[in-house]
């Protein structure tokens, strides 16, 4: 890995002002890049959390720091990566040049990468160690709503891409507020092993209550993800931790920061 020690890392969460475990993945995923030694500094900041994004644009203050990397720690684009964080951080597009001659380079949200599947992929078997994949479903699980929501564009873009693998009986996408339903899961798939991943950053009330209860397991909270395989339905269901939790995310991140030099210098 090259060592950028005049770039600066800045990745940006969402942010809860209800659920605290909300920013837990941005900050341990900055944690391990800033254990690694590559940027001169690494921080973060949210748009609905403490340190704010308009406090972001007077973090990195040294001289030394000619590039500072935003990275959007968010499963797609959208209204968030489009419209709020550029504004928020006063970007121009993918590059911007600071008064005081600093270049931020804005990156793609961490979802748009392809490892991403290769991440659901391994947490998928991690979770579901003694099963057959041909008698195994994977289901990735999204928010989905009627209005507008690129997540679940994206969870069927991955069931799309491992499906392709023909590794599993059944590969889908399916929602808590659109159809595809979590909740009618057991009519997605006869395999008599499912597992289950929600496709977001963080845990929340979302991955250890609300699925949970649509999936029909009884028990909720963190135990929902100790007690694998849930009896539910007749079927063998396994269920992971929100895919942006994984510790692998922090490659990730990294990598997005090549990914965006490796473009605007060539352009």
């Amino acid at each position: 890995m090259v060592v950028n020690n005049d770039g600066a890392l800045l990745i940006v969460g969402h942010g809860s002002t209800v659920n605290p475990d909300s920013s837990t993945p941005s900050w341990n995923h900055a944690h391990e890049i800033r254990r690694r030694g590559i940027f001169a500094d690494v921080q973060c900041a949210f748009w609905k959390e403490e340190p704010s994004l308009r406090d972001a644009r007077f973090f990195f203050t040294e001289e030394t720091m000619h590039e500072v990397f935003v990275v959007p720690n968010f499963i797609s684009e959208g209204y968030f990566t489009q419209t709020v964080i550029p504004r928020e951080l006063e970007l121009e597009g993918p590059i911007t040049t600071r008064a005081n001659g600093q270049t931020w380079i804005y990156c793609e949200p961490v979802g748009n990468n392809p490892l991403v599947t290769e991440l659901l992929l391994a947490r998928a078997h991690e979770i579901a160690l003694n099963t057959q994949p041909t008698e195994t479903a994977l289901l990735i699980v999204a928010h989905g709503t009627e209005l507008n929501d690129n997540s679940a564009v994206a969870a069927k873009r991955e069931a799309e891409r491992i499906r392709a693998r023909g590794e599993f009986a059944t590969v889908a996408n399916a929602y808590m507020e659109e159809s595809p339903l979590i909740a009618e899961w057991d009519q997605l798939t006869s395999a008599p092993n499912v597992i289950v991943v929600p496709f977001f950053i963080a845990d929340g009330l979302h991955s250890y209550e609300d699925i949970p209860k649509l999936l029909g397991i009884e028990c909720t909270g963190m135990d929902v993800f100790r007690k694998n395989p849930h009896r539910v339905r007749g079927r063998s269901l396994y269920y992971g931790k929100a895919i942006g939790t994984d510790p692998r995310f922090a490659d990730i991140i990294i990598e997005q920061t090549l990914n965006a030099r490796s473009v605007t210098h060539a352009g």
